[in-house]
């Protein structure tokens, strides 16, 4: 019996949902170890260009939206997994490795891709390592959540650009080029000077289109963006940021940048963040309000998600609200914030959280009279479409 593809899968999807039948979660555990399978007839079709697989609820968690300590588990949390199987998501970009602080970045960031390489070990019936397009097709026929290994921060390259193809070699698929700061490769968003890609970070560029690695420019200072996009030969991401003539904080990205990525093939995704409303109290309207104007800017061929969080919900937001306190002091203190980052502000949208999520996006949009091709590309479908033409089959 032939096998759907995840086009008709998704097409059966939103099909469903624009004819009004409800998508319930599939949130119910199987026996003891085993986690419960992505119902295939219900679920969309999610390219999470930037997420996590964390329980922000977890005792010990490590940040508003969870996250584990350097030595962290070879294991992942039950429910985390649960709601990840339940969400639609086929694959998620996955941060590993170096972003900010006191570690070496080389080492660490090796280590690091050991670590998940034996998570997904662990977990053989829910996770697949995504080597190329086809393994993301490959995990939503069977069942399966496919871990994209991905970098918000290039400072591993050290000076050395040749460290590209140790890390596609490793099985690295993107790799963003800044964090908020500077680095040896370019400006960050939040750095004053918005100074531009350096002759390195060329040669970084250069590396990661030679190894078919997909370069991200998200979090980067706009003369850095539009260098980026400029010097690349491939199509460019940038995986998470809102659209800044909506929403004019740093974070975002401008009509130019998002513009000449769609022009050269790429894709941008819209994030679940507070950056997305000015006072930074974004509900799931302002979500909707930025991949409306990222489709006008763009077209619908280059616009997806990559929503910079989990699929599992905050229990306790008074406790969300305290921790996202503490969490912006020690970025503040740490020199790695983001103007739009406040106490009082969590770094989730709290109306669009847990599995469900992406089934709620889908029908707001229905509601405002998006078509359901065009939320099967937006979820997944234009992703997948950018990382074949990057990656290959």
């Amino acid at each position: 019996m032939e096998t759907a593809s995840p086009t008709h899968m998704a097409r059966r999807t939103f099909l469903g949902a624009a004819a009004g039948l409800a998508l319930a979660a599939t949130g119910v555990a199987g026996r003891a170890g085993v986690p419960p399978a992505r119902r295939a007839q219900s679920d969309p079709f999610v390219i999470n260009m930037l997420g996590g697989m964390r329980n922000p609820n977890r005792r010990g968690s490590r940040g508003p939206l969870g996250g584990d300590p350097e030595d962290g588990p070879l294991t992942l949390d039950e429910r985390a997994l649960s709601d990840v199987l339940a969400s639609g998501t086929a694959a998620v970009n996955t941060t590993i490795g170096y972003v900010a602080g006191p570690r070496e970045p080389f080492e660490y960031s090796v280590a690091e891709v050991a670590r998940w390489n034996r998570i997904i070990r662990n977990h053989p019936d829910a996770l697949l390592k995504v080597r190329a397009a086809d393994d993301i097709e490959r995990a939503a026929r069977e069942g399966k959540v496919g871990v994209i290994q991905g970098f918000q921060n290039a400072a591993m390259m050290g000076d050395d650009a040749g460290r590209a193809a140790v890390f596609a070699g490793l099985g690295v698929k993107i790799i963003q080029l800044t964090y908020n700061g500077a680095n040896q490769l370019g400006h960050g968003s939040m750095v004053p000077e918005n100074g531009g890609l350096t002759d390195f970070g060329r040669d970084v560029v250069a590396e990661l289109n030679a190894t078919r690695t997909l370069v991200d420019l998200s979090h980067s200072g706009e003369r850095t963006c539009l260098d980026g996009i400029d010097a690349s030969a491939a199509p460019v991401a940038i995986t998470h940021t809102g659209c800044r003539a909506v929403t004019d904080l740093p974070r975002n990205k401008t009509d130019r940048e998002l513009r000449l990525v769609a022009e050269g093939g790429g894709i941008v995704g819209i994030y679940f963040m507070p950056f997305l409303a000015a006072d930074g109290m974004a509900v799931a309207e302002d979500v909707v309000r930025h991949i409306e104007h990222a489709v006008q800017v763009c077209g619908e061929a280059h616009v997806g998600i990559g929503t910079d969080g989990g699929t599992t919900a905050v229990d306790d937001l008074d406790a969300a609200y305290e921790a996202a306190r503490r969490e912006v002091e020690a970025r503040r203190r740490a020199g790695i914030g983001a103007a739009g980052e406040r106490p009082g502000v969590v770094p989730f949208i709290p109306d669009l959280q847990g599995p469900d999520q992406f089934r709620k996006l889908a029908d707001m949009l229905l509601a405002r009279g998006h078509s359901s091709e065009r939320i099967e590309r937006i979820l997944g479908l234009n992703a997948l479409r950018v990382m074949r033409d990057v990656w290959g089959e």
